[in-house]
């Protein structure tokens, strides 16, 4: 499996927005809850000021995390503007033992 460090940067203000993602919120985190459970999420949170998240994703390849990424109640409502996810080879660490399984 690889693990991909994914960073998602919300789409930005007007309020409309703001007040999406945070009706979205709570479906995004359990869909999160359900990854984690089954593996394939092994951390995430947001990044700063929360109009970014980091996801550390285990996939068998691109094609895979992409398609698990466009099930995400937050991809689906149009509330990512854009995803970064390259590859990350943790070496250290409790990510790096959860990346060999």
């Amino acid at each position: 499996m690889t693990v991909f460090a994914v960073e998602y940067r919300y789409v930005s203000a007007p309020d409309e927005a703001v007040s999406r993602l945070d009706e979205v919120r709570p479906t995004h985190r359990a869909w999160l809850r359900e990854r984690a459970d089954s593996g394939d999420l092994l951390a995430s949170g947001p990044i700063g000021d929360g109009a970014r998240a980091l996801l550390i994703f285990r996939a068998a390849d691109r094609a895979a995390l992409d398609a698990l990424l466009a099930q995400d109640p937050f991809q689906k409502a149009s509330l990512v503007a854009e995803t970064n996810a390259p590859e990350w080879n943790p070496i250290i660490g409790r990510l790096a033992d959860a990346a060999t399984v």
